[in-house]
């Protein structure tokens, strides 16, 4: 499968600052991926630090002074990746509760809601299931700060609030569970898109309670406990505001039929 994709962002700093982006396709094996960063401050280029992170993620650093900040990042993706197992501790620390995935205060929620004893792989479908049917899809209804309980409360969100309470649901049953920040092809409104990850089964399984986008053709960006381990921007100094932000995520020929039941893995 070829999947093309692309990102633009203009950001206005105002004081010197350090910012680190996350928005290059994760390194995986089994993928052939072919790409263009490049990062200009008022037209002059800047050749960022690369951090290496867990589950192919890439962090590109850099410390600028004031002016406006142009980002273009583009890459086709070919192939498949070869399924992350897990290690042991992966499979600890996403079990525990985290910033925007508070499992730990949806314990007998939880419970109530989904019977034990069953199997994990049924489980992270039925969890999943359950967030799309409650929680409504609304742009511009919550705030960067609201977390998995937030959603359950207000009963709307965007796709980071669906994946933070699929996230929090599932560890609150003992399914170890995480966030995935990805390109994702068919999506609307186009944006970078969040999705939940399950281990059931010996792997990390994709779960999109939003279903906006078809599983097999999402490409991964970052893996973490939450949003705020994945957003595409974090800043570090002087003051800063996003003018524009441009996502684009195309796969060759039809976007292929997902069920949201079958387990699949993102790219």
């Amino acid at each position: 499968m070829k999947r093309d994709v692309s990102a633009q962002l203009e950001v206005a700093i105002t004081a010197p600052t350090t910012l680190e982006f996350q928005i290059a396709v994760a390194r995986q094996p089994n993928l052939e991926l072919n790409e263009s960063l490049v990062f200009e401050l008022d037209g002059w280029a800047i050749t960022p630090w690369e951090i290496l992170g867990p589950h192919g993620t890439r962090i590109h650093k850099f410390s600028v002074g004031p002016g406006t900040l142009r980002a273009h990042y583009r890459a086709t993706v070919l192939g498949t990746a070869i399924p992350d197992a897990g290690s042991d501790y992966d499979r600890a620390l996403y079990l525990r509760p985290s910033r925007f995935a508070e499992s730990d205060k949806l314990l007998g929620f939880a419970a109530t809601e989904f019977p034990s004893g069953t199997p994990d792989a049924q489980l992270a479908v039925q969890v999943a299931q359950w967030v799309g049917r409650r929680i409504r899809y609304v742009a511009g209804s919550s705030d960067p700060i609201d977390g998995a309980v937030e959603t359950l409360l207000s009963g709307a969100g965007v796709c980071r609030d669906f994946a933070h309470l699929v996230v929090a649901l599932l560890r609150a049953v003992k399914v170890p569970a995480r966030v995935v920040s990805v390109y994702a092809p068919g999506c609307s409104p186009m944006d970078f898109h969040a999705v939940a990850e399950a281990y059931v089964d010996g792997a990390w399984r994709a779960l999109d309670a939003t279903g906006l986008a078809p599983r097999s053709t999402l490409v991964r960006i970052a893996t973490g406990r939450d949003a705020s381990d994945v957003a595409f921007l974090d800043n570090h100094g002087g003051e800063i505001i996003v003018h524009s932000l441009q996502v684009t995520a195309l796969v060759d020929g039809f976007l292929p039929f997902d069920d949201n039941v079958t387990l699949t893995s993102v790219c």
